[in-house]
């Protein structure tokens, strides 16, 4: 994401991935509150989102810290790498894993000579590709605006305002402050237009009637828009990257006789910026509005429980932590394990239990709202079909009680 003034307009733009490649370095920590393993599993999906962008990863740098230096992050010794690294590999772009206050981001750019990222800006720069809609560019372009407000100083580097003095006064506290009206001016627009394009979707809702309604939620690239394609015969994109559905999908479903609305939603992930949740609230009104949530889970990733928490965590933010869940644990067919041997007293991790043992486990803490699919290879879709429809069927008939003599008859078939 590059920003720029011209002609007191603001103009934001993203690079085309398809045309540009960007060779990047990634940079994180490891301290007492984020351990090496999490730290290289957060850097390594620090990689899979730069991909996505389009960058191509060169190496990654790790340091152990008790806490980010206030001014640049890393300590004096690791940047002097970076910056070696850098300069014999033409490294063009660094990615840092957490986010970057403004001082820290000047200061970085002034040593490093390169452009640099934050992961909340290379969330927002994904996001930027990604939009397809009216609705969703609008919520993109505001959480951009709302990231750059507080950085308008790298802006205008060339105005040397941080150096002070005699003559450097004046000219760039000016257009800054200018800038900041625009931008704020803008960010204004945004939320109008948001209104307007919000009371449109409202009333889009309002038109489907009391007909169920089912959210699929979940961790980014877990596999929603491939059961969405599977269970509404949608043509979702769907592909392995991160994010590959930002705008919400709605399609009727009819299983048997019993016809319900199927809305795929945006991944979560972790870290996400607080202000594209901001924006993309109301995106999440088809999950806020949903009867039934079916929180799809990717069972092959090493850390699944943690991305559990990450999805549970952001619907509870948006005060949907009470809805009826159905907990789906997809890619079955990529699900790996080490067994232990008899004599091994290494204790049980991710690495050495078995698919039945997290099965029986998971299946007996959620009773009858539990499954495990391959929705790739279509495995157990049958089941999650009489799964959905069962939970449907209640709330249906709860609306519509005069059809009930209709799911008698399909269940007698």
């Amino acid at each position: 994401m590059e920003a720029f003034f011209k002609n007191s307009k603001l103009y934001i733009m993203t690079i085309d991935s398809d045309t540009y490649q960007e060779h990047a370095i990634l940079v994180g920590l490891i301290t007492p509150q984020q351990p090496e393993r999490k730290a290289i599993e957060y850097l390594d999906e620090l990689a899979f989102l730069a991909d996505t962008a389009g960058a191509v990863i060169s190496k990654k740098f790790f340091q152990r810290l008790d806490y980010a230096n206030t001014r640049t992050f890393v300590g004096a010794g690791k940047l002097q790498e970076i910056q070696l690294y850098v300069n014999e590999n033409d490294i063009s772009l660094a990615i840092f894993d957490d986010e970057l206050s403004p001082a820290q981001l000047r200061n970085l750019e002034s040593e490093l000579r390169i452009k640099i990222l934050d992961r909340t800006n290379l969330i927002l720069d994904i996001f930027a590709q990604r939009a397809q809609t009216a609705h969703a560019k609008t919520q993109v372009e505001l959480a951009q605006c709302r990231y750059m407000l507080p950085r308008l100083t790298r802006l205008w580097t060339h105005l040397d305002r941080q150096r002070g003095g005699i003559g450097m006064r004046g000219p760039g506290e000016t257009q800054i402050e200018t800038d900041r009206k625009i931008l704020l001016n803008k960010i204004s627009l945004l939320k109008q237009e948001l209104v307007h394009i919000d009371k449109t979707k409202s009333i889009q809702r309002k038109n489907r009637g009391k007909l169920v309604r089912v959210a699929l939620v979940g961790y980014t690239n877990v596999g929603k828009s491939t059961m969405m394609n599977l269970l509404g015969k949608s043509d979702v994109l769907a592909e392995n990257k991160l994010f590959a559905t930002l705008d919400t999908t709605v399609r009727k479903v009819i299983i048997g006789n019993l016809p319900f609305l199927l809305s795929d939603t945006v991944g979560f992930i972790r870290k996400l910026p607080h202000d594209l949740i901001e924006s993309f609230k109301s995106t999440l009104d088809e999950v806020r509005e949903a009867d039934i949530l079916i929180h799809v889970v990717d069972i092959s990733h090493s850390s699944f429980e943690e991305q559990i928490q990450v999805v549970e965590n952001t619907l509870h933010d948006i005060d949907c932590q009470d809805k009826p869940v159905i907990m789906v644990f997809n890619k079955i067919d990529a699900f790996e394990y080490q067994p232990k041997g008899k004599d091994d007293l290494t204790p049980i991790n991710r690495e050495n239990i078995s698919l039945d043992e997290l099965r029986s486990t998971w299946m007996s803490k959620l009773k009858e709202n539990c499954i495990f699919i391959s929705a790739k290879d279509r495995t157990n879709i049958d089941e999650l079909k009489q799964l959905l429809y069962e939970r449907v069927k209640v709330i249906h008939t709860t609306r519509f009680p005069y059809n009930d003599f209709l799911f008698e008859n399909y269940e007698e078939q």
